[in-house]
């Protein structure tokens, strides 16, 4: 029997057949799941990233060229964005989906008055004008094919407060701001505009505000079992495979009419409060 990891969409073996994708963030966790989905589903998949063996060794497990490719990448540096998917259609030949993966949590705190502005920028800089340099490059190759699917993580906290540092919270509503007004404007040229908002994943990015020395096992087993007790649906646990499965269906053809749209991964975390122990 498949695990919850292990196990991928059952629909059709080559959803992105034919396709080209870059995936920024693509070295590790959310993004490096959405790489080999892709993969799995006969994309040809550019990953960007910071994390250069890391990047590479994803790609040479993936068969290296011409499957995959890798390049360096800050997505906060406008230059490195415009490479990155130029570098893409240099390889591939074009560009059809462009994920926006790339993001930062920042480090907790509870009080505004000690929040350092260095800190608030540089998530701002990753999650929303990384996410802006995206959608803007990418825009500039699929406007003229008429054609195009742009995927952003996002994240709960793009639904309501109190999930996340406030630059967290503030970035992940600018990133469902972004996806909304770049769907009104490229609607127009064919091209599909959609984040996605995943409840608590256990990745490197959840324990990554840790000393270095503390960012282990167990810090992850504990922060698992944190957002178990709290989620509204019980006995599921939400992975990087299920997120790299929603981001394939908005990707595909099979959601060729969604833009717009901001899908809640969450089990029904932001519908509903159990505050009151009504069904608890």
């Amino acid at each position: 029997m498949a695990t919850a990891s292990s196990t991928y969409s059952s629909l059709s073996p080559q959803r992105l057949l034919g396709k080209v994708a870059l995936v920024t963030g693509g070295a590790t966790g959310i993004g490096e799941s959405i790489a080999r989905l892709f993969c799995r589903h006969g994309a040809k998949v550019c990953i960007a990233d910071l994390q250069d063996n890391l990047g590479q060794n994803v790609c040479e497990s993936l068969g290296g060229e011409p499957k995959t490719c890798y390049i360096h990448c800050d997505v906060t540096i406008e230059d490195d964005v415009r490479q990155a998917v130029d570098f893409t259609v240099d390889k591939f030949g074009t560009l059809d989906i462009m994920v926006n993966n790339a993001g930062l949590g920042g480090p907790p705190c509870p009080d505004i008055r000690k929040a350092a502005l260095s800190d608030f920028e540089k998530v701002f800089d990753v999650n929303v004008k990384g996410v802006f340099l995206g959608m803007k490059h990418a825009a500039r190759i699929m406007i003229p094919l008429n054609k195009g699917s742009i995927v952003s993580l996002c994240s709960v906290a793009s639904a309501i407060g109190g999930l996340g540092p406030h630059a967290y919270t503030g970035s992940k509503h600018a990133v469902l701001g972004l996806t909304r007004s770049v769907a009104a404007e490229l609607g127009k040229h064919g091209i599909r505009v959609n984040c996605v908002s995943p409840y608590g994943v256990a990745t490197s990015l959840a324990v990554a505000h840790l000393p270095e020395d503390e960012r282990t096992e167990d810090a992850l087993t504990g922060f698992r079992s944190f957002i178990g007790r709290n989620a509204n649906l019980q006995g599921v646990e939400l992975t990087v495979d299920d997120v790299a499965n929603a981001v394939l269906f908005l990707a595909s053809d099979e959601a060729r009419y969604i833009s717009g749209d901001n899908l809640m991964l969450d089990g029904g975390f932001t519908c509903t409060n159990h505050s009151l122990h009504v069904f608890r």
